[in-house]
């Protein structure tokens, strides 16, 4: 999308962020005072009806019926973006498709042709509007040296930052009594 004018390059991210966008939307689902899942429909049906309500168990399989298979291709490219497209690799950023006659499949890759590809933080920033780049106190760079993935891991670095936060509270301030009374006889 490094090509596209201003214009075309902000309807590719609009794109991005509609097609990332969750299937559900948080904001119109509620819980009923009976464990019951209420969900606010965008635009009433035509007999009227505004809400949904679902139990439980039935709006989680609901749910899951949303979640594609694994290893499916949800975007179908055609004519020069088809993955089998000759001219492809002509008009894709990082030069990728069976048109790129350039680099011999033997041959390993430049360090600039490794580097063609964005990163997981350069994404955040383009789709999500996330920079985790830049340091929010000072404004310099910041160097991702590790990505935990290890659910272990993680539960213990957020007991332990729990830990720590409940550390750092000031103690809270004992309970209030009545003056004594002697004082004041």
């Amino acid at each position: 999308m490094s090509g596209l004018s201003g214009r075309g390059a902000s309807a590719g991210l609009r794109l991005c962020r509609y097609i990332s966008r969750p299937a559900v939307s948080e904001q119109r689902l509620s819980l009923t005072p009976n464990g019951n899942i209420r969900y606010q429909l965008k635009t009433p049906y035509k007999d009227g009806t505004t809400h949904v309500i679902f139990e439980p168990l039935d709006f989680i399989a609901r749910l899951a019926a949303l979640v594609p298979k694994p290893r499916v291709n949800l975007t179908r490219f055609h004519g020069v973006f088809a993955p089998n497209s000759k001219r492809r690799a002509l008009v894709t950023p990082a030069k990728r498709g069976k048109g790129n006659s350039a680099r011999v499949s033997d041959e390993s890759p430049t360090p600039a042709e490794r580097r063609a590809s964005m990163t997981w933080a350069q994404r955040l920033k383009r789709v999500f509007n996330i920079d985790i780049e830049t340091c929010t106190e000072c404004g310099g760079p910041v160097k991702v040296i590790a990505c935990i993935e290890d659910p272990v891991v993680i539960r213990r670095i957020l007991d332990h930052l729990k830990q720590k936060a409940e550390a750092n509270e000031p103690s809270p301030l004992p309970e209030s009594r009545a003056p004594p009374t002697s004082l004041f006889a």
